[in-house]
């Protein structure tokens, strides 16, 4: 699915760069590419930090990865080739946010290691961040917001991220949040420093 299958295409620029884009929104866009099993407070985290800095006056947006489901991937399921397809999607999608100079933030589980490393390379590694949401499993599963692990214990899901199929943790992300002691808000506040440090929003002070 990665190979261009059109003849007779060619790729147009634009009249207006990124750099002009990201000057008007007083911003640099990227991508913050939340990670972790299911309960593990992606949504959460990104809506939270979403919110956050529309109030600081930045122009952001959350990628969910069931809301992505019901449009841009209804055609997918979760087998492991639909899973790279899925993330392969996003990452193409993120790519594009990316350039009209919007922060980006996903919250998918997107359990290989491959895919997201994949995800990274089309965005440009400057413009990604890796953040896992790290919850000890147990503690999914008491939430288990969507009653996802019980219907997986009990067999009627297949192939359940953490139960019956792998989840790969990132080796090198560029935050770990440990959602089980860490508030949405108190990540919020961490993401919006990282982003900061980075150059990708200007701090409060100046």
């Amino acid at each position: 699915m990665t190979k261009i299958k059109a003849t007779n295409i060619t790729w147009h620029e634009g009249h207006v760069s990124r750099g002009e884009r990201e000057n008007l929104l007083n911003q640099k866009g990227c991508l913050i590419w939340t990670t972790g099993l299911s309960g593990s407070g992606k949504s959460t985290i990104a809506y939270t930090l979403e919110h956050a800095l529309v109030q600081r006056g930045h122009l952001c947006y959350v990628l969910d990865g069931d809301n992505i489901r019901h449009g841009l991937n209804k055609n997918l399921g979760f087998s492991a080739e639909d899973r790279e397809e899925n993330i392969r999607r996003l990452g193409e999608v993120g790519k594009l946010f990316v350039d009209a100079g919007l922060i980006t933030i996903t919250a998918f589980i997107s359990p290989y290691r491959k895919d997201r490393d994949i995800a990274r390379q089309t965005v440009g590694p400057d413009s990604f961040f890796e953040v896992l949401c790290d919850a000890p499993m147990d503690i999914c599963e008491q939430r288990d917001p969507k009653g996802l692990y019980k219907k997986a214990r009990a067999g009627e899901i297949k192939g359940f991220t953490g139960v019956d199929d792998p989840y790969e943790a990132p080796e090198h992300p560029e935050m770990v949040i440990d959602t089980s002691k860490t508030s949405p808000q108190e990540a919020a506040v961490a993401l919006c420093e990282m982003l900061e440090n980075a150059g990708k929003i200007p701090t409060l002070t100046e």
